[in-house]
């Protein structure tokens, strides 16, 4: 994970784990004043807790204004700014007659304090964030990340319908290629290159994977989906050309039917939307680059944390035992 004061992903990855946040919350023992459902504080409670001045509040909202208006940080006008000086009007010790207030709820207290440079306070705060990000993952996962792919409602039904779509593939490189058994791995690789741009072996090693495990076993659902629908497609496309030549396809004439098959613009959605969701949950969930899919990576949503940390993901052992339907619809699809 990068310096917190200069990476805005990394920010907004804390940000939107309310797993996390609620942690960090309960290290701080901070509450503040309860207005419109949240814990809110006001610029002299942020400026005495970082032991900073006003005018340093001012500048970091200046140069960061998006980002902590879009993690809640908000100025009250109007109706709201009476009902909170009505209830909170005593504790002011600044604005009180100001014709607008700005104050802070919790994930934009966390905001400045990760931007903070001038503030020791706030650094030893982001070292803390950190350690608790850590501790949260390893509660919740056991210490480690590699399968954490599998936690999410939709994986069991993807990896089980994954074999199905892998053997119309395969049956298909037999039938159809001219090349040894060694057109397996390679054209597999070709489709993993077409999608997320490395190999099987490239794959493995930035995932430390062990040499029996199975890449695809890490993969998020929405990714082997899209390598499902690459080797159907493929299939169907080479038995087509099979058909238009009357005789088996050479290894060159394959090269051209996957490069033409990949560059469909109907593609080019579902490859971004894979590489982006392959490359942020990796950074975000894993703490894992692929390097090829750098421009990719993006702040994961609180949705993301949820599917993979919240209450709904589950451990794949525990779904199946919970669900024992979802073993039999695994097995009635392997065995298709």
């Amino acid at each position: 994970m990068n310096d917190l004061t200069v990476s805005a992903i990394d920010r907004q990855n804390i940000l939107n784990n309310k797993t996390a946040l609620e942690n960090i919350q309960g290290y701080l023992g901070i509450t503040g004043m309860m207005f419109q459902g949240e814990f809110r504080f006001t610029r002299q409670q942020i400026a005495d807790f970082y032991g900073i001045d006003n005018s340093t509040i001012d500048r970091y909202l200046s140069q960061n204004e998006d980002e902590l208006k879009h993690n809640g940080y908000i100025n009250l006008k109007g109706k709201a700014l009476k009902e909170f000086k009505e209830e909170f009007g005593w504790m002011l010790k600044e604005g009180a007659k100001a014709p607008q207030l700005g104050i802070f709820n919790f994930r934009s207290f966390l905001n400045l304090g990760m931007l903070l440079a001038e503030s020791e306070k706030a650094k030893a705060l982001r070292s803390k964030i950190l350690d608790i990000v850590i501790d949260t993952l390893n509660q919740k996962l056991g210490g480690s990340t590699k399968f954490i792919n599998q936690r999410e409602e939709d994986f069991l039904i993807a990896m089980a319908r994954e074999p199905v779509y892998r053997k119309e593939f395969t049956e298909a490189l037999n039938k159809y290629l001219e090349m040894g058994n060694y057109k397996y791995a390679v054209y597999t690789d070709a489709i993993y290159k077409a999608i997320f741009l490395e190999k099987s072996s490239e794959y493995k090693v930035i995932l430390k994977l062990e040499e029996k495990e199975n890449p695809r076993d890490t993969m998020y659902s929405e990714v082997l989906r899209l390598i499902a629908s690459f080797e159907v497609g493929i299939a169907d496309a080479m038995k087509s050309e099979y058909e238009r030549l009357g005789r088996k396809i050479q290894p060159h004439e394959m090269n051209e039917l996957i490069e033409k098959f990949a560059s469909q613009r109907m593609w080019i959605p579902q490859i971004e939307d894979a590489r982006s969701k392959m490359a942020s949950r990796d950074y975000g969930l894993r703490n894992i680059i692929h390097e090829r899919l750098k421009p990719y990576i993006n702040s994961l949503s609180a949705a993301d944390y949820d599917r993979f940390l919240g209450d709904k993901s589950k451990d794949l052992l525990q779904r199946v035992i919970e669900n024992p339907e979802l073993l039999e619809v695994f097995k009635r699809l392997k065995d298709r």
